[in-house]
């Protein structure tokens, strides 16, 4: 099928609020359920590009729907080139600037375009982007927040089973002790063969991450030590990192390829995990995929599996994706994960095709 003159007819958003099949405790606070603006990006060939937005709460939803809205109105009409549609709606927003819900709304339409125009290409969104699907080497990151060390133990083995050989545990505890405890329960429960990673989710000041990822260093075992302060510290990051054996992951806060460049220039961290909604969705990804590349560094992803199997399936340091389950409820056909890897769909797209049940179920 040719795409040519497919065009924008307008933006169907539906709020709906998913709740999670393994809540999460961590040392930023709970996660029970998931809050998403679902989109539907419609184009006069009547095929629809579909994406979502996370928005981290109810009260997050209402500022996020306007942005969509107005934004749906100055790309009517225009043809689904994703790339145009970036540049105009950065120079729109240019004064009000590019970051947090701003980019999260771009992000969205960004992603459903290029699955509409994958769509009428009739090719998978890896393809469209050069590459192949295939499968990708995965981390199971559902559960195993801050909670009592013989539950951890027990949801590691679960997760194991879910067709996964590495898995992420939350730290941050108020006692360094503490976090000691329940990384010995995890690595007891999964065996040496498991890799493991953990993540603070900022918990930390740079002294103190320092004096516990030594710690951890001398415990070993760990694939990374994630987000161990302020995500937008890249100093404090880059002294963290020089200071530890362990390495220091972060990238899901990054606003943009834009600030990505800033944290490398900075030396903050020895790997990158970019979220596909902050980094500017599938134009933002190849971007910063580019980036990893030209520093050395291998590049993984931050929640949103759907779309992120296709960009780390085309993205030359790829590393491990983020697999979570938290949309799958509203989700038409799940991921499919086999011997540690999601395979990526072979659909036309991204695959993505929704629930209607079920999103009536839970719609806000």
């Amino acid at each position: 099928m040719k795409n040519s003159g497919l065009a924008i007819e307008g933006l169907r958003l539906r709020p709906v609020e998913v709740p999670m099949r393994l809540p999460l405790q961590t040392a930023s606070g709970q996660v029970a359920s998931a809050t998403l603006v679902l989109i539907d990006l419609q184009t006069n060939a009547g095929i629809t590009g579909r994406s979502y937005v996370l928005a981290y709460g109810r009260h997050n939803l209402r500022p996020i729907v306007a942005l969509l809205e107005a934004m749906a109105e100055m790309i009517a009409g225009d043809p689904v080139a994703p790339f145009d549609i970036e540049r105009k709606l950065r120079g729109r927003y240019a004064l009000l600037g590019v970051h947090n819900i701003v980019l999260f709304a771009m992000s969205g339409i960004d992603v459903a375009a290029w699955d509409a125009l994958a769509q009428s290409l009739g090719q998978p969104l890896a393809t469209v982007l050069g590459g192949a699907p295939r499968p990708v080497r995965a981390y199971n990151s559902n559960g195993l927040g801050i909670a009592p060390h013989r539950a951890l133990a027990k949801q590691a083995q679960s997760l194991m089973d879910e067709g996964f050989d590495a898995v992420k545990l939350r730290l941050g505890r108020a006692d360094a002790k503490d976090d000691l405890a329940a990384l010995r329960a995890v690595k007891k429960a999964i065996g040496p063969a498991v890799t493991l990673m953990c993540d603070f989710n900022q918990a930390l000041t740079v002294n103190d991450a320092i004096l516990r990822g030594r710690m951890l260093d001398d415990e070993g075992g760990l694939h990374w030590i994630e987000e161990p302060t302020r995500a937008d510290d890249f100093e404090g990051n880059g002294r963290i990192a020089d200071a530890l054996e362990t390495p220091v992951q972060i990238g899901e806060n990054f606003m943009g390829p834009e600030q990505m460049a800033q944290s490398l220039a900075a030396g903050a961290s020895d790997y990158v995990m970019p979220d596909a909604q902050r980094i500017g969705g599938v134009t933002g990804w190849m971007r910063a995929a580019a980036l990893a590349q030209g520093a050395g560094l291998e590049m993984s992803s931050h929640l949103f599996p759907e779309v992120s199997c296709h960009l780390l399936s085309v993205t030359p340091t790829c590393h491990w994706l983020e697999y979570v389950d938290w949309a799958q409820p509203v989700m038409a056909e799940p991921l499919v994960v086999k011997k540690g890897h999601v395979l990526v769909p072979s659909a036309p797209g991204t695959g993505v095709a929704w629930d209607e049940k079920a999103v009536k179920k839970y719609a806000i």
